[in-house]
C-alpha cells in the first residue's frame, strides 16, 4: 500500500459533500453510533478515505473501502500474496508473452444492475489509458503510473511510454491484454484495487473522469465521492462527512458467498488511544493499526488480534540533491553505521519486527543474503566523515505528524531516536516536522529540500520488483540521485520472462542497491489490527486485504 508517493491537497466539492453528509438521521443512529447489531460492524480508521474511485486513490483508507466494494481480474489469495482468480477465471500468455487472454466469469452483475462483460473491461482500461489533464497527475492516477508508466499521449514529456498498448473484446466473457514488452508486473499488479473494474453505465453516467480544480487543489466528480459502482460483496450506500462515518451494505445479488453482514460502518478516530477505548466500550468492533504496546494487552482481553505478516520496509531516505556531501558514498555510509537500528526495533516496534538489512523483506524472491551490511558502529561512522570532510555535517530530517503507518507506528518517537544517533556521530540534526498530507509527502517526494527523511513501503504484490522497482527503476525526487546502469539493469529485470532468472537479477540489484546506499533500510514490522471478542472470520493479509465479508458476529 501507498506511502512514498506526493499527495496533493484535496478539496471536495461542496455539493458533493452536502449530499453525503446528508444521511438519514436513521442510518446514524443504528450503524454510525457503534450500538452494534449481530448485522452491522463498526470498524475505526486512523483517516478518512479520500476518494471512493480506486483508480485515483493511493491512501490506506481509500483503498479498504475499495477492497470490499470492488473487484479486481485476478486478486491476491486470502492471507497471501499469490495471484489467483477474481472476475477472470484464468489467464494465458501468448508465445511472446505481451498478449494475455482473460477468460471472465460470467453471470456477474455491477451493483446498478448491468452485466460485466469483456466490453466492460476493456471501456475501464480505455479509460486509464487515454487519460488526459488531471487524470495524468501522478497525485491523481500514481498506481497506474507505477505499473504502466505513461498514456496513451503523454502530455507531461518526462513520462516513459505505456506498457500498456491495446484491450480487445474476443466475446463476452474473453478479452485479451496486449502490453509493449514482457513484464513482471503482469498479471500480479492487476490485482491492485486501483485496476478495479467499473459499471461502465456509472462512469459515463456520472462523469468519472470530469476531475477539476488544479494539481494543488484537486475537485473529483460526483462518481469519485458519492458513487462507486463495482461487483464487490458490498455495495456503497453514504458517506457522512461531518461524522467522518462511510457506510457499506451488503450486495444481496453477489455472484459469489454473500456477506455475512448487512452492513459495514467505517468511522475514523485519528487518535490511537481513542480507537482503542471506543473497542473496549463497544462504540467500534475493531480497528487497524494497533500500537505494539497495546498487542499483549488486548490478546489478555480477549480482543482477536490479528497480525499481518511483516510485508513492508520502513526507511531512511537520503537525498543526494538536497545537501552536496550527501552524493559521496562515504558519509552515507556513516550515516548508515551511526543508526542503531537494533535498539529501536527492539524499543519502538511491535514483537516479531527485525532489521532490515536491504528494502526487500526476506519473503520475497530476490532477498539476498550477502548483500553489504551496515552493523552499528558509530567509531567507523566518525571516521568515514572525516575522511569525506564531513565532519561538521548539518542535515536537514523530515518526519511526519498526525499519521501511524503499518511500518511506522510512532514516527515522533523513530525519529527522536535515529536523530541521536546521528547527533552521536557528529552530526548536527535539524529536525523538521510536517503534516502527512499533503505537506510531508509533497515536501519529501518532491524538490531539494529535504536531505533525510522517513518513509515506507506496505508490498502490494509479491514480486521484487514491486519493492525495489517502484523505489529505485528511475530518477527520482525523493533519492536524489542518477545511476544509468542501476536504472538499465532494473529494465532487465522487468523484461525477463522467466522467473527464476528475473530471481537472480533481484538479487544482484538488491546487491548493488546497497553498495549504492541510496537510503538506509530501517526494519520489517508486523502490523496488527483488533476485532472485537465476538468477532470472526477474517484473516490478516499482509497487503491490508482483509475481506469483511466472511466476518460475523459470533451466536
Amino acid at each position: 500500500m501507498r506511502a512514498a508517493r506526493p499527495k496533493a491537497a484535496i478539496a471536495v466539492v461542496a455539493a458533493a459533500a452536502l449530499a453525503v453528509a446528508g444521511c438519514a438521521e436513521s442510518d446514524r443512529d443504528n450503524e454510525g453510533s457503534g450500538q452494534s447489531t449481530k448485522d452491522t460492524l463498526v470498524f475505526g480508521t486512523a483517516g478518512d478515505p479520500k476518494v471512493l474511485d480506486p483508480s485515483l486513490a493511493s491512501d490506506g483508507e481509500s483503498l479498504r473501502v475499495a477492497r470490499q466494494v470492488f473487484e479486481t481480474l485476478v486478486r491476491p489469495e486470502e492471507g497471501g500474496t499469490k495471484v489467483t482468480p477474481g472476475l477472470a477465471e484464468s489467464w494465458t500468455p501468448d508465445a511472446t508473452g505481451t498478449v494475455w487472454t482473460f477468460k471472465l466469469r460470467s453471470g456477474v452483475k455491477f451493483h446498478d444492475g448491468t452485466e460485466f462483460n469483456g466490453e466492460a473491461v476493456c471501456v475501464n482500461f480505455n479509460r486509464w489509458y487515454n487519460a488526459t489533464g488531471l487524470m495524468q497527475s501522478a497525485d491523481v492516477t500514481a498506481y497506474w503510473q507505477d505499473v504502466m508508466g505513461g498514456f496513451a499521449k503523454n502530455e507531461n514529456p518526462d513520462l516513459p511510454p505505456s506498457l500498456f498498448k491495446s484491450c480487445t473484446v474476443k466475446d463476452a466473457t474473453t478479452v485479451d491484454l496486449a502490453f509493449t514488452a514482457v513484464s513482471s508486473k503482469i498479471p500480479a499488479a492487476l490485482m491492485l484495487p486501483s485496476f478495479s473494474i467499473h459499471s461502465p453505465k456509472a462512469l459515463q453516467e456520472f462523469d468519472a473522469s470530469n476531475i477539476s480544480g488544479t494539481a494543488d487543489d484537486i475537485k473529483y466528480p460526483s462518481y469519485a465521492m458519492e458513487h462507486p459502482t463495482g461487483t464487490g460483496p458490498f455495495k456503497f450506500k453514504s458517506w457522512n462527512v461531518a461524522d467522518k462515518t462511510l457506510t457499506i451494505e451488503r450486495n444481496d445479488d453477489y455472484w459469489g458467498d454473500k456477506a455475512k453482514l448487512k452492513t459495514l460502518v467505517f468511522r475514523t478516530i485519528s487518535d490511537e488511544n481513542a480507537r482503542k477505548q471506543a473497542l473496549r466500550s463497544g462504540d467500534i468492533q475493531g480497528y487497524d493499526l494497533v500500537g505494539p504496546a497495546d498487542v499483549e494487552p488486548l490478546k489478555g482481553e480477549g480482543f482477536n488480534v490479528l497480525t499481518r505478516p511483516a510485508f513492508n520496509i520502513l526507511y531512511l531516505a537520503i537525498n543526494q540533491k538536497g545537501n552536496p556531501k550527501l552524493a559521496d558514498i562515504k558519509v552515507r555510509q556513516a550515516i548508515a553505521y551511526a543508526l542503531n537500528r537494533k535498539a529501536l526495533v527492539d524499543s519502538k516496534l511491535p514483537p516479531g519486527a527485525e532489521v532490515a538489512t536491504q528494502f526487500l523483506p526476506s519473503t520475497v524472491e530476490g532477498w539476498n543474503d550477502g548483500v553489504t551490511k551496515y552493523d552499528y558502529n558509530v567509531e567507523k561512522a566518525k571516521q568515514l566523515l572525516a575522511e569525506a570532510g564531513a565532519s561538521n555535517l548539518t542535515l536537514r530530517f523530515h518526519y511526519p505528524t498526525e499519521v501511524t503507518r503499518p511500518y511506522m507506528p510512532n514516527p515522533k518517537d523513530i525519529y527522536e531516536l535515529l536523530s541521536a544517533d546521528l547527533q552521536a556521530a557528529g552530526i548536527k540534526v535539524e529536525g523538521i516536522p510536517l503534516k502527512w498530507t499533503p505537506d510531508y509527502l509533497n515536501a519529501t517526494t518532491s524538490g531539494n529540500k529535504h536531505d533525510l527523511h522517513l518513509l515506507g513501503w506496505t508490498g502490494d504484490y509479491g514480486d521484487g520488483y514491486n519493492f525495489i522497482g517502484t523505489f529505485f527503476s528511475r530518477p527520482k525526487d525523493e533519492w536524489g540521485f542518477n545511476n544509468k546502469a542501476l536504472f538499465d539493469k532494473f529494465a532487465q529485470a522487468d523484461s525477463t520472462a522467466d522467473a527464476t532468472a528475473r530471481y537472480a537479477l533481484y538479487k544482484e540489484l538488491n546487491a548493488d542497491i546497497m553498495n549504492f546506499l541510496p537510503g538506509v533500510p530501517i526494519s520489517h514490522s508486523p502490523p496488527a489490527l483488533v476485532l472485537g471478542k465476538d468477532v470472526t472470520g477474517v484473516k490478516a493479509s499482509p497487503l491490508t486485504d482483509e475481506r469483511y465479508a466472511t466476518a460475523e458476529f459470533k451466536s
